[in-house]
Parts: structure tokens; C-alpha cells; sequence
């Protein structure tokens, strides 16, 4: 975005939280996919202690227990309303589901008063709403089917969206989603019920708004989750060609509108003086994650990581370090901050915020640094990437070493995958290109006991593994 450097990529209304509020150079999302950054925001715990807690199928279960008390439960004991607008991908129900029904437990049984989402990602089926438990336009008469599994073969393939092309500007999957997420291949019914892809980011904007709209008279918490640019990017008419890079490009500038038009209900319904905003993304950049969209042949001279290497599903910096801002116009002195922050600390910190006694299990209380009255944040914090952890502590990174390839060839990133242990300092050197483990043996040796007691995993002896 541009507060963090872009010139090729506009993002007018992220840029007017930055300058507004504070933006921190060293926040991070706990995971470098979504399902476990998710998991750990509405959790405040680490989710590489969950095994379960990674990128799920449409099908899959709840993934957090119910009898948890997550940031949503806390808010709702402090008086809060509370709702989620947009993606959630953390599982629905407690085994196999009938769309027919209620859809029971979800994001109501998990402390949000108000839900209105898609059960995982743009391309995962079903391809419906879901609002408070119940499917959007169900009509019973064309009742919906999911088996991921077994295909359906009456059913051949068409375009996902009434009049979508089958070009290199459609959503058209390459052959790892192809495989998975064909929709008609494993999905029957939802004809009426059926989301249009391109007024996705409108349809959850409305949604977003209104819930603001019905709360401005006592106090409310708003996941507002949006899908863009997570693929496949299918950006409203109005928006496509906008950024000149293609539907990936388009999709962020539909998102920067959408957070604009946010903005300006919270100014027109008179609460932004007496709202704190945070703005994060659930993991770092992908340009080709699996479609035809001419991202890599479209993004031209944009940096989407900037200076950080890697990018999602790497461990490198780039996999989880993210654009993260603070934003409450009257309270927050605008500024950057350098503090060490993780979306894990949200729980904690809107917890003593709120008057809240609860602290997550990994979620430190940092109120103090998001409201810019410190800039002492955490001194070490575990992320994550596939199962796959590393240390980020100081100015110092660790990453273990991992067999497995070094490449993500899919998507073309680096993993942080090694036969060696790789130690960074990430204030001098921010692109990680001079692995010191073999010059700095003492911090080397210092790390690797900070990783194994911080985690309460012993650190992975080196491997053998050959990369070439």
C-alpha cells in the first residue's frame, strides 16, 4: 500500500489511516496463511497449537471449541454488540453438514451477535451467504449438495458468475484448483441462492454499514473481514482497469474504496471520534496463487512485499510480516511506530481497554503501544507458516532448518525452507539476504534456546536435504 512505499498501486483511504494513525513497520499476522491468522486473532493463541488450525475445505468443522472465550465473547461480556461481515474461513458445524438447515455452531456460537459471511474462500463451495446460521435466499426447492469427495456428473463446467469470461482476465483456475474447487464438479443446487462474484465486496459493504448503522448508540465491535485480493479476484465492472495491473490491482482498489465508504459511514453516523479502528491483513502477498489473471504478467514495476523477502506460505518476512494500523482520530497522535506487535495482542489489549479481566493464552497487553503512548512492544513472538515455525525476537530472526523444497512452485515464493539454520538481523539486513548463523554462533546458540523455550518445541535438528 502506499503508506508503506508503493508509487505504482494507489490505496487512498489505507493511506488515510496511516497518516491519521499510527502505522507500525513490525506487526505481524500470527501465520503466513489464513485460517490460522484468523484463528489466532478471535483466539489471542498461538495456532500452531492447534494442529487442526490450517487452511480448511468449505466442509470443514469449527474449528474453535465453543466453550472458549474468544475476543468476541469478551467484548460481548463488556457490553459490546458484536459482528462479523465478510470471510471467515475457521469451519462451520460438527461434522458433515446439511446447507439445508441451520448451520450450527459458526460464528454466533463463538460471540458474534451478528454474522454475515462466506463460509471459506471465494472459490471453496458452497458458493452462498450465510447469515446468522442460515443460507441467503435458500430456496427448498433447490436444495444444496457439497461432497468434496465425489463429483456430480451430471454437472459439466461453467463460468462461476452469470457472464464471467473463460479468459485470461476470468476466474479461471490452473490445474491445483481445478482439481479441488470446481464448483460444479462437487457442488449441486444453490441456483437461486447463488452469489455473484463481482458485487461480493458491495454485498458485504452494505452489510458491514448497516450493522454500524443499528449500534452508533451503544458500544459495538465489527470484524469486517474482506475477501479482496484473495483469489479468485473478481473486482466489480466499475473498478477493473482502475490500477492498471490487472484484476489483483483492481481487487485492492476495490478494497481501499470499500474501507473509504466504512470511514465515511462512521463520520456520517457520528461515532469516528469515539471508534478505534485496526487494519491488518491475514498473511503477506501473492500475485499467481492458483489463476489465470495475469497478475505476475500485469504487476509491472510494484513491489508487493516491498523490501521483505518471501511472501505467503514462507516463512521469510514477507510471509507474515504485514501493513498494521491504529487508527482513532482525536486519541491516536498520528506517527510510525517500530514496536514488535502481532494480531494476538488485539485480544489482550482491547481486553484492558474494555475493562476486561481476560487475557489470551499467547496475547500480550500492549493498549499502550496501539494507543501510541509506547513504543516498547513485544520481545519475542513465534510465527508461523504451514506448520513450520520460526522466532522473530529483537532485531534478530530465526528460522530452523526444514526439509522440503525451497520454492513454492505454484506460486513461485520462497518458503524459508533449508538444510541449515538461517539467523537474521532484520534491522540491518530488512531483505534477509546474509544468513549469519555461521558468524554469530552465540546469538545463533541464544536463539535456538529462546525458540525452544518460547514454543516448548525442540528445535529441529539440521537436515540433509538437497535443494538443487
Amino acid at each position: 500500500m502506499g503508506a508503506y512505499g508503493a508509487t505504482a498501486l494507489k490505496t487512498p483511504n489505507m493511506d488515510r489511516l496511516a497518516v491519521g494513525g499510527l502505522r507500525f513497520t513490525n506487526g505481524y499476522a500470527a501465520s503466513a496463511t489464513c485460517t490460522p491468522s484468523r484463528f489466532a486473532l478471535l483466539t489471542g493463541g498461538y495456532p500452531w497449537r492447534n494442529k487442526e488450525a490450517k487452511i480448511l475445505p468449505g466442509t470443514a468443522p469449527l474449528l474453535i471449541d465453543t466453550s472458549l472465550v474468544t475476543l468476541p465473547k469478551m467484548l460481548q461480556e463488556q457490553g459490546y454488540r458484536t459482528g462479523i461481515v465478510g470471510k471467515w474461513h475457521l469451519g462451520l458445524g460438527s461434522g458433515r453438514l446439511d446447507w439445508n438447515q441451520p448451520i450450527h455452531p459458526g460464528p454466533n456460537e463463538v460471540g458474534f451477535d451478528y454474522s454475515y459471511i462466506l463460509a471459506a474462500t471465494q472459490d471453496r463451495v458452497p458458493t452462498v451467504y450465510i447469515e446468522n446460521g442460515r443460507v441467503v435466499g435458500l430456496d427448498p426447492a433447490d436444495p444444496i449438495w457439497v461432497d468434496y469427495q465425489n463429483n456430480f456428473p451430471r454437472r459439466a463446467y461453467r463460468p462461476r458468475s452469470p457472464g464471467a469470461a473463460e479468459d485470461a482476465l476470468g476466474p479461471r483456475p490452473r490445474q491445483q484448483h481445478r482439481q479441488r474447487y470446481f464448483p460444479d464438479r462437487i457442488y449441486e443446487g444453490r441456483e437461486k441462492a447463488r452469489w455473484v462474484d463481482e458485487n461480493m465486496a458491495d454485498t458485504f459493504l452494505l452489510k458491514a454499514q448497516a450493522f454500524i448503522s443499528a449500534h452508533t448508540r451503544q458500544p459495538f465491535f465489527l470484524y469486517y473481514a474482506l475477501q479482496q485480493p484473495h483469489v479468485p479476484r473478481t473486482p466489480h465492472p466499475r473498478f477493473v482497469g482502475v490500477s492498471g495491473l490487472g484484476p489483483r490491482g483492481d481487487a485492492i482498489a476495490e478494497a481501499d474504496w470499500c474501507i473509504g465508504e466504512l470511514l465515511r459511514t462512521l463520520y456520517e453516523e457520528g461515532v469516528l471520534e469515539n471508534t478505534l479502528v485496526l487494519f491488518s491483513s491475514d498473511n503477506g502477498p501473492v500475485l499467481n496463487d492458483g489463476y489465470v489473471d495475469q497478475a505476475v504478467e500485469r504487476n509491472g514495476a510494484h513491489r508487493p512485499a516491498g523490501p521483505l523477502r518471501g511472501g505467503k506460505y514462507s516463512l521469510y518476512e514477507a510471509g507474515t510480516r504485514v501493513p498494521f494500523l491504529a487508527y482513532w482520530k482525536g486519541r491516536i497522535r498520528p506517527g510510525v511506530s517500530d514496536a514488535l506487535v502481532s494480531q494476538l495482542d488485539l485480544y489482550s489489549s482491547l481486553a484492558a481497554l474494555t475493562g476486561s479481566s481476560r487475557r489470551g493464552q499467547d496475547s500480550e497487553n500492549l493498549l499502550p503501544v496501539f494507543l501510541g503512548k509506547s513504543h516498547r512492544g513485544r520481545k519475542a513472538l513465534v510465527i508461523e507458516a504451514s506448520s513450520r515455525t520460526a522466532l522473530r525476537k529483537g532485531d534478530w530472526v530465526l528460522i530452523p532448518p526444514y526439509a522440503g523444497p525451497a520454492v513454492h512452485t505454484q506460486v513461485n515464493i520462497e518458503l524459508g525452507n533449508s538444510p541449515g539454520y538461517r539467523l537474521f538481523n532484520v534491522r540491518r539486513d530488512i531483505g534477509q539476504k546474509e544468513n549469519l548463523a555461521e558468524t554469530q554462533p552465540k546469538k545463533l546458540k541464544e536463539m535456538i534456546a529462546d525458540y525452544e523455550k518460547i514454543s516448548g518445541k525442540k528445535a529441529p535438528e539440521k537436515n540433509t536435504f538437497d535443494f538443487k
